[in-house]
């Protein structure tokens, strides 16, 4: 698969890394498989997760298809580099056939991302999740890697504005340890339980300011309980 707009793209989110001074750390990075085939299986907190999921997988040498929104593909602007990086546009619609495209992927060899909850969170805690992370993985024969991402919502996330003035705001990357899929409740909850260790862990290590906006109500920031998200997602989706 021939990649010349995604090594240049790379290169421009590391610019703005350093533009932004981001204290970004990598975890796990060892857990992404060097070939071969793999689902990526993200939380999600930012509209910018795709980009610092990817950046996880760096280390291991993989450039990652992410399944995204077919609206982003309809962008002028982004839609060019979203196909010139081979990403995955999923029409909720026709879902069946960003699936077979995301399975064709797999079997290829790629690694895959996709962010299981389907939309941000705006608790900041891991939502019910969709079982295609898990079919996928399963019905190709690949590794489920989990992911936690945390940082990234103090950028741009649901509900406020982007905000890519801030300089030296952290930005945590855990990847865990791979596991074999299984379709099913019992295997979305499995699933749901590895992202959500994995993002107390680096919570429970990151530096939260009392009352933040960005963090939980758990860890007494302010964002919505995670029933409130509900009912804000059930009047203004997407």
């Amino acid at each position: 698969m021939s990649d010349l707009v995604y090594p240049p793209v790379i290169a421009a989110a590391k610019l703005m890394f350093r533009v932004l001074d981001l204290r970004i750390t990598v975890q796990g990075a060892h857990h992404v498989p060097r070939e071969g085939g793999a689902v990526l299986a993200s939380n999600h907190v930012s509209y910018l997760d795709f980009i610092f999921a990817g950046y996880g997988a760096r280390p291991s040498g993989r450039l990652t298809r992410f399944m995204a929104k077919h609206e982003i593909f309809a962008n002028k602007v982004a839609g060019p580099l979203m196909r010139g990086m081979h990403h995955i546009p999923v029409d909720r619609s026709a879902g069946q056939a960003s699936y077979q495209q995301a399975l064709s992927a797999l079997r290829d060899g790629e690694v895959v991302g996709i962010f299981p909850e389907a939309t941000i969170s705006r608790s900041f805690t891991v939502k019910e999740i969709k079982s295609g992370a898990n079919r996928l993985a399963h019905e190709a024969g690949v590794p489920l890697v989990p992911v936690a991402l945390w940082g990234t919502q103090r950028l741009w996330t649901k509900g406020r504005k982007k905000d890519l003035t801030q300089r030296h705001v952290p930005v945590t990357i855990l990847i865990g340890e791979p596991f074999e899929a299984s379709p099913g409740d019992s295997g979305d909850a499995l699933l749901r339980e590895r992202l959500q260790e994995l993002l107390d862990t680096a919570q429970r290590d990151y530096p939260t300011e009392p009352g933040a906006w960005w963090a939980p109500r758990h860890l007494g920031g302010t964002a919505p309980t995670p029933e409130e998200a509900a009912r804000l997602d059930a009047r203004r989706p997407g």
